[in-house]
């Protein structure tokens, strides 16, 4: 069993060294929608850090009959190229959400705040215009009374690069 293991993790490290790299945009801004907890469309900025990984920072907002919310998310991504145009990408990240009641009864706490940590893992498109579409799955584990569970958030991203 040990065996078969290391040859598995030896394999996954080596298909990581031999994946060709795909130079990445600089920049890239758009909005990535989904559903995680009811945060269902989030403002999302991508940051090259060099040829083949970058940072994306995620901010989204919602407003329910009962609560407002914001959550702020960064993850780590390495990319791959798959095809041309074609790319894969993974990578660890976290962040943090607060969220508002709106129950303005006297002795009761008015707001939660809560951190996560999590990965991102997904593919994308990059198109030979500067427009970038992408699906990738969420998985986050939430610590606070608003989120203290596992959540899989999957989205679609438009973004626009520069």
């Amino acid at each position: 069993m040990t065996k078969r293991i290391l040859i598995i993790v030896i394999l996954i490290v080596s298909s990581f060294t031999t994946m060709q790299s795909q130079e990445i945009a600089k920049n890239a801004i758009g909005l990535r929608l989904g559903d995680n907890d009811g945060f269902g469309a989030e403002v999302s900025y991508q940051r090259g850090l060099g040829n083949n990984n970058r940072l994306e920072l995620d901010l989204g907002w919602r407003d329910w009959d009962y609560a407002t919310a914001i959550k702020l998310a960064g993850i780590y991504q390495w990319v791959f190229n798959l095809d041309k145009g074609l790319n894969w990408y993974v990578g660890p990240g976290g962040g943090v959400g607060f969220v508002d009641y709106d129950n303005d009864l006297p002795g009761d706490n008015n707001g939660d705040s809560y951190f996560f940590i999590g990965g991102d893992i997904g593919i994308e498109y990059d198109f030979d215009i500067p427009l970038l579409l992408s699906i990738d799955i969420r998985p986050e584990i939430g610590f606070g009374d608003f989120n203290d569970d596992l959540d899989l958030d999957i989205a679609l991203g438009i973004r626009y690069q520069f």
